[in-house]
């Protein structure tokens, strides 16, 4: 039942109509977005097997990360890999790239992110307040901050994730994934997003958090 009801929701994301200057990684345009589609239905089929009580919500995916993998707060080295101690990701799991390629991309966030989750033992499903990739004109190796109309898009997927998932504690990572959350009259805690020098103050937040 539950398969069904993820399926559904990657079709959904998948079928979605994006605004200008934004790639939906999960969309039939390209055909190395199916292993994005395949491997975002293993990680929210893993996270509800365990039930986590959190849900870390980001702003957007990066160019570095989701948007290549289409797994929220990963990297293709990460993905690929996994890291000591995490029983989540790897090609074992039957992860796979996108694009076969030598070198993978890491992302600092999602390094920072998922060592605080294992230090402080906190299993949480992550996901982000827009869940497709915005990006520079004409350059699509870049980020950009969501726009007001983007983050609307974003509402439906972020409520259906909350409640497939049941979860009871919502942490806001960064201002815009704050303001989305407030905006549905969801409670979250904020923490400091870990790029750009944060990475002390994310660890601090969610520290307390634990």
């Amino acid at each position: 039942m539950m398969e069904k009801k993820l399926k559904s929701f990657i079709e959904e994301l998948a079928e979605t109509e994006v605004t200008p200057n934004v790639y939906n990684q999960y969309s039939y345009e390209t055909e190395e977005n199916e292993a994005r589609r395949q491997n975002l239905f293993i990680y929210l089929k893993h996270m509800y097997k365990l039930k986590p009580g959190i849900m870390l919500v980001g702003e957007a995916p990066g160019y570095r990360g989701c948007r290549l993998t289409g797994v929220p707060f990963t990297s293709e080295h990460l993905l690929m890999n996994n890291m000591p101690g995490l029983e989540l990701f790897g090609r074992e799991a039957g992860y796979r790239l996108a694009a076969e390629k030598e070198k993978l991309l890491k992302e600092a966030t999602a390094t920072i992110i998922w060592e605080t989750l294992l230090k402080y033992d906190v299993t949480a499903v992550g996901w982000n307040a827009f869940p497709f990739h915005p990006h520079k004109k004409d350059d699509m190796e870049s980020n950009r901050t969501p726009l007001q109309k983007e983050l609307l898009i974003g509402e439906k997927p972020l409520l259906k994730m909350l409640e497939m998932f049941d979860i009871k504690t919502v942490v806001a990572v960064g201002g815009k994934a704050e303001q989305t959350l407030n905006k549905l009259n969801i409670s979250c805690h904020k923490v400091r997003h870990p790029a750009q020098g944060g990475k002390n103050e994310f660890v601090e937040g969610i520290k307390r958090i634990t």
